[in-house]
């Protein structure tokens, strides 16, 4: 029995063993099977490569947000600009009131080395070493004097110290408060720079092909808003003829049977006329130098550091971001807008030109391009100023 035994446990071991080959290659091919489906199954689909179309859209929308963000870089650093002065007004002060109460330790030295000497020596002893009684007596009362004095010097040392310790709590905070406004200044610069940064690594992905297309849609681009700014100014003008010819058929005869005429526009003609001339001769002269933003001349520029050192020319200081200048001088309607008035764009006032007549304007687009002349219509108005 022992024996029957132990041949049937050597047969199923040995079928066992031949049948293991097979089960562990089903098992494998199951394994790889249902691997291979799961991967199948939890890769993400390949994004599909934007179109130049799509591409132009993120890029503008970029610079967008890139000329925003310079607007808040320019206005920090406007105000951190102002900070730093005042920190070194503060500091200067602090300086002063430290001289003033080494003066009033000195003075206040020189009274007690006085008091030392003088109370070396008993008034009795003094008064046998004396030359003379008159002589003791005027040394007794120039020493009451100094101590008159030495109490007007600590008096004045106290209010010397006390107005070096308010001067260094002012120093103190205003350190912190630039040391602020400069982290948060470093973070937006490096919100622009992630922008613009951005929109290269689109720009750079294109193919030679694709830049080609993209060259095209902004051409048709151009075209399209000067046909439309061509038409726009047409019907401006229009509407400034219908609105003249009302005004003369409102008018009484002038003496002599003749019409007053006149556009009722001030001194625009004379004074503001003389001042756009400068202003655009300086602008004209800026056409072909680069964008960059933060810029404000004289090898580069970005909107409004253009527009400010333009208006400068003319004797008008202009503040530093659209979102100031946009509030500076008179709103005029589009209709009536004169060369050298300030054309702002978007909702935003993120962007800003300088009218020069026809529906045109010059202005520092977008970084990667230079000062040119382009029309008002090429962005959404949203508002114009005449700054003097």
């Amino acid at each position: 029995m022992s024996t029957l035994a132990s041949h049937r446990k050597s047969r199923t071991r040995t079928a066992l063993r031949g049948n293991t080959p097979a089960v562990g290659f089903t098992t494998a091919a199951l394994a790889s099977v249902t691997l291979l489906s799961t991967q199948s199954a939890t890769a993400a689909p390949a994004e599909p490569k934007p179109s130049v179309e799509e591409v132009q859209k993120k890029v503008d929308d970029l610079y967008r947000q890139a000329g925003t963000a310079t607007q808040q870089y320019n206005k920090a650093k406007e105000a951190t600009d102002t900070q730093r002065k005042s920190v070194e007004r503060v500091l200067d002060d602090v300086a002063k009131s430290a001289d003033k109460v080494n003066g009033a330790r000195r003075a206040l030295g020189t009274y007690a080395a006085a008091q030392y000497r003088a109370g070396a020596v008993g008034p009795t002893a003094a008064l046998m070493f004396a030359d003379s009684p008159q002589s003791y007596f005027e040394q007794t009362q120039l020493m009451d004097r100094l101590t008159d004095r030495q109490q007007g010097a600590v008096e004045d040392f106290q209010k010397e110290q006390r107005s070096a310790a308010k001067q260094r709590a002012k120093a103190t905070k205003s350190l912190e408060t630039l040391t602020e406004s400069q982290a948060s200044l470093k973070v937006g610069k490096q919100r622009v720079q992630n922008k613009l940064a951005a929109a290269r690594s689109l720009l750079s992905e294109l193919t030679a092909e694709e830049k080609a297309v993209l060259a095209e849609l902004e051409r048709k681009k151009e075209q399209e808003a000067r046909r439309k700014a061509e038409a726009k100014a047409k019907e401006e003008a229009a509407e400034r003829k219908r609105q003249e010819e009302a005004r003369q058929e409102e008018q009484p005869p002038a003496a002599g049977g003749g019409t007053d005429t006149g556009t009722g526009t001030g001194d625009t003609d004379g004074t503001y006329a003389a001042k756009a001339e400068k202003v655009l001769a300086f602008a004209r002269a800026q056409i072909g130098k680069p964008y960059v933003w933060g810029a404000t001349g004289p090898s580069s520029y970005d909107c409004s550091g253009l527009t400010a050192a333009a208006w400068k020319e003319a004797g008008v200081q202009l503040p530093r971001t659209t979102w100031d200048q946009v509030k500076v001088g008179k709103r005029v309607a589009t209709a009536d807008l004169l060369p050298g008035d300030l054309v702002f764009f978007y909702d935003d006032i993120s962007h800003v030109g300088i009218y020069q007549g026809d529906g045109k304007m010059i202005h520092a687009p977008k970084p990667g391009a230079n000062v040119r002349e382009e029309s008002i219509y090429y962005m959404p108005i949203y508002g114009s100023v005449r700054p003097a």
